[in-house]
């Protein structure tokens, strides 16, 4: 659970209250639709936090995703250090025009490897020349922003899953390759072995157009690892 962080800030946590919006009503839909295409999904619903996924509010998702960058494969601690020294650079945290404007030596200097400050640049650009939409994002389709993120050097099609749920909310992701959904639909379901993604991904069908609620709670599962 530990990787949402990377999009996220932090793990999925309780609902808002539901005066907030209707946020806690709209979360019903997605979990009546699980339990009943799904009840094995029952147990982990009664006892893990309400279905809480909704985006961000005016996000700015291209220091999401520079966040996101900096903290693949390092320690949260290391990773929080190198970030703060990067938005030192700007005083605040930067766009990309920018990063652009940058030396080498100034985001080398925060701790960026050379294949993570590649990556923030290669970013940067893309969101400037237009393959990368971030201000008309939210209105594009899941597979056109899979793509277009996955396009970037250093984002991959977990990344660009991650920033669909947790950035923009959306509610039909299926993030079969990710290994907490893995270890915890084995759980839910009593398997030996863990479903390989190509497996997984047929038998999340059931779940649509609400797939983001069963890997949610596949995830609660991995973290909480319910007992037998």
């Amino acid at each position: 659970m530990a990787a949402l962080g990377l999009l996220a800030g932090t793990v999925p946590g309780p609902a808002p209250p539901p005066h907030e919006d209707g946020l806690l009503l709209k979360a019903q839909k997605p979990v009546a639709h699980l339990l009943r295409v799904d009840p094995a999904f029952q147990r982990i619903v009664a006892s893990a936090p309400d279905f809480a996924v909704h985006g961000r509010r005016q996000g700015d998702y291209f220091n999401a995703l520079v966040r996101a960058i900096v903290y693949q494969q390092l320690a949260g601690k290391a990773a929080a250090a190198i970030h703060r020294r990067f938005i030192a650079i700007f005083g605040a945290e930067p766009g990309p025009e920018q990063v652009l404007e940058a030396t080498e030596a100034q985001l080398r200097g925060a701790g960026l490897s050379n294949a993570k400050f590649l990556a923030i640049r290669d970013l940067a650009l893309k969101a400037t020349d237009g393959t990368v939409p971030l201000e008309r994002i939210e209105k594009l389709a899941d597979d056109e922003i899979v793509a277009r993120l996955s396009a970037v050097r250093g984002i991959g099609r977990w990344t660009a899953e991650m920033f669909l749920i947790f950035q923009l909310g959306r509610q039909d992701v299926w993030p079969v390759d990710d290994l907490g959904v893995r270890r915890g639909y084995a759980v839910i379901h009593g398997l030996g072995d863990w479903p390989r993604p190509k497996e997984l991904q047929a038998l999340g069908e059931i779940y649509r157009p609400y797939r983001t609620a069963a890997a949610w709670y596949c995830w609660r599962t991995a973290d909480t690892l319910l007992p037998e």
